[in-house]
């Protein structure tokens, strides 16, 4: 008998759409805006580290990764902070499951693993409201589509996922492939890299899978970004106490 796996909104999501919200009706010079955001941003993706400790960090990492194939790309500087919000946040419609499945890595039964295909939706449901987010929340409904149309929640496949969406899938599955004994950075991405080619046409858009390749073989390619936690801080704290209109 099939067993119904209800959605569960873990107690953080009201606080993050709070702080979302916040962030989205900042009255800022759009000379400043796009930075704001971006440290703003990832201040919210640490709060989904706390509730998901055993992945803390991935949403930095992520962005951080998807940047460098976006600026390979050639995205518009537009493009380029969409797909950085969009990975930040990619993984908040996890924060949508009940924590047994939020938390799972290995094997779940078929409906639990239906309601895990359907975080991506979770998570655009909860980011599509901010008017700052709307064009990240199509990336992160998407981010795990396949190249060839078997991934979810939608199915669809090859150009018609867009491109941000296709970048962050690589980026994502880039910083998550675990890699046991690799004692050294450059050894653990170039084992990542291979399991990503395998890949290639098939779950993942093999151009870009390429161009990644291209982008980790240059000797000043960084997959670091630098903290800027003084002031992000501030930023923050001005956002918790801004007072209400």
């Amino acid at each position: 008998m099939l067993r119904h796996v209800q959605t569960e909104s873990h107690p953080l999501v009201q606080k993050l759409q709070g702080l979302l919200h916040k962030i989205d009706r900042l009255q800022l010079p759009a000379s400043s805006r796009r930075d704001v955001e971006s440290i703003l941003v990832r201040q919210v993706s640490k709060e989904i580290d706390h509730a998901l400790p055993w992945q803390a960090g991935h949403g930095r990492r992520t962005a951080t990764i998807a940047l460098v194939i976006g600026r390979a790309m050639a995205l518009n500087p537009g493009e380029l902070h969409d797909l950085k919000l969009a990975a930040f946040l990619h993984d908040i419609g996890l924060l949508m499951l009940p924590h047994p499945l939020a938390a799972s890595r290995g094997f779940v039964e078929s409906e639990s693993y239906v309601a895990i295909q359907n975080h991506p939706r979770h998570g655009a449901s909860l980011l599509e409201p901010f008017s700052f987010l709307r064009e990240a929340s199509t990336i992160v409904a998407h981010h795990h589509e396949r190249w060839d149309g078997a991934g979810y929640p939608y199915g669809i496949r090859g150009i018609f996922i867009p491109i941000g969406a296709r970048i962050l899938a690589i980026a994502d599955a880039f910083d998550a492939i675990q890699v046991p004994k690799a004692d050294f950075p450059e050894v653990r991405a170039q084992v990542a890299y291979r399991i990503l080619r395998v890949a290639a046409g098939t779950q993942f858009d093999p151009d870009l899978v390429e161009i990644f390749g291209f982008c980790l073989a240059r000797v000043d390619c960084q997959l670091d970004i630098p903290p800027r936690l003084r002031t992000e801080d501030r930023l923050l704290n001005h956002i918790n106490h801004e007072e209400s209109p």
